[in-house]
């Protein structure tokens, strides 16, 4: 074969000239944006969108989900065979804080490519109350800061909605929520339950990663249970819903038009980026 007919030459990126969308982003912005357009607005709140790392585990063999296909799937939400677990092991927990330690300290070096990330170390307790009127399904949850004892919030977590990635390459899935968090009055009364955190916050540009030990409280008589968290949050909510209320409004530029595909984007990169870091141990 000659030389000049084994050098490819320049490719359009399509018959058309364009790239075509990307389904899978585009389900999820289509998800969000739709959650947050028909959100009750009676309830008022903040809207909470997050990414939480897990497994998605078969409701009846409660092992992980094995479905006929090859690549990172997003699972039609009427399917309800299936649970999430966001769990992980304490190896999985050391890798994830070694890994990210790790790239806050290069992002600090000239000449990094990327924003650097800042970082935070909390202690905080949560007291869990049940709600004052027995219709409603979520209880109150005031969170306090371990040392000072101030309290940080008073507030009660309506979820609204959830989107389970399947990502049969790799060693963890993971699940999209969208919650309210509405602002309460303290409670009265002595607390259901209590969990203690400790907890790594790595801030980069628009997103929070948060690494956490929970130790869970249910009684004076109950063992205490431990548990490893690690999520993904959009860190500014007014500007997901400012970017949401302007998706394909064609009254504005269009850089304003497609900020929240954007911003999805970036927060489903992350996510997929933390997926596949995961490592395999810890999770099945």
């Amino acid at each position: 074969m000659s030389a000049a007919a084994s050098n490819l030459p320049p490719l359009s990126l399509s018959i058309l000239g364009v790239e075509p969308l990307d389904e899978f982003i585009l389900e999820v912005a289509d998800f969000v944006h739709h959650m947050i357009s028909t959100r009750p607005g009676e309830l008022g709140g903040t809207v909470e969108l997050e990414a939480k790392i897990g497994v998605v585990r078969d409701k009846h063999s409660s092992q992980r989900l094995q479905l006929p296909v090859l690549v990172e799937t997003v699972l039609n939400p009427e399917f309800g065979d299936v649970r999430f677990e966001s769990n992980m092991s304490i190896a999985q927990h050391r890798h994830y804080n070694t890994l990210l330690n790790n790239l806050m300290t290069s992002s600090l070096q000239p000449g990094h490519p990327s924003t650097p990330l800042k970082y935070t170390h909390q202690y905080l307790v949560d007291n869990f109350y049940a709600p004052e009127n027995p219709r409603d399904r979520e209880k109150i949850r005031v969170t306090r800061d371990e040392k000072s004892g101030a309290v940080i919030e008073c507030m009660k977590k309506v979820r609204l909605a959830d989107l389970n990635v399947y990502s049969p390459k790799r060693g963890a899935d993971w699940r999209i929520s969208v919650s309210l968090e509405i602002p309460v009055s303290p409670p009265s009364g002595a607390p259901t339950h209590t969990r203690r955190k400790d907890r790594l916050s790595y801030t980069h540009e628009e997103f929070r990663i948060d690494l956490t030990q929970v130790t869970s409280t249910t009684g004076p008589n109950a063992p205490p249970e431990v548990l490893h968290e690690l999520e993904l949050e959009v860190a500014r909510p007014e500007l997901l819903l400012a970017t949401a209320a302007k998706r394909g409004d064609p009254n504005v530029s269009e850089h304003e038009r497609s900020a929240f595909d954007e911003l999805i984007r970036a927060f489903v990169n992350n996510a997929r980026i933390l997926v596949r870091n995961s490592g395999d141990s810890g999770w099945h």
